[in-house]
């Protein structure tokens, strides 16, 4: 039985760039078997950073090539009770590692995240191994 796992927006783009040799052993191996999905906060994200010029694709270019590829699909839980989570979360103020991390939460999935202050507040619930 398949596992579901979120991924984070480092994951997400380093899938796509092809840099597979920065994940662990362990994560390249779930990436291949697991069921991969995304917070639509990681496509809001994906928006910013290519506003700011921090990346060159289209947000929309990057999750239609991984959902061709890999068959990556947007988490489509309700946002209330994402938020209803996130709200809860004081491990950072940032609003999207809050949201990202409630949605592989609300969803009783793992987050493949490098991110250490989302791994050290979750770490039964994140893998970067």
């Amino acid at each position: 039985m398949t596992q579901l796992l979120h991924l984070d927006t480092h994951v997400v783009v380093w899938l796509y760039a092809g840099e597979h040799d920065r994940f662990p052993s362990g994560l390249r191996r779930r990436l291949n078997t697991d069921s991969l999905r995304f917070s639509p906060m990681v496509r809001l994200e994906l928006t910013y950073l290519h506003e700011i010029g921090k990346l060159t694709e289209a947000p929309h270019r990057i999750i239609t090539e991984l959902e061709k590829a890999i068959g990556l699909a947007e988490s489509t839980l309700a946002f209330g009770r994402v938020i209803d989570l996130a709200e809860r979360a004081t491990f950072t103020r940032d609003p999207f590692d809050r949201i990202i991390t409630a949605q592989a939460l609300c969803a009783r999935a793992s987050l493949a995240t490098k991110d250490a202050r989302i791994r050290a507040a979750h770490p039964a619930d994140t893998v970067w191994d």
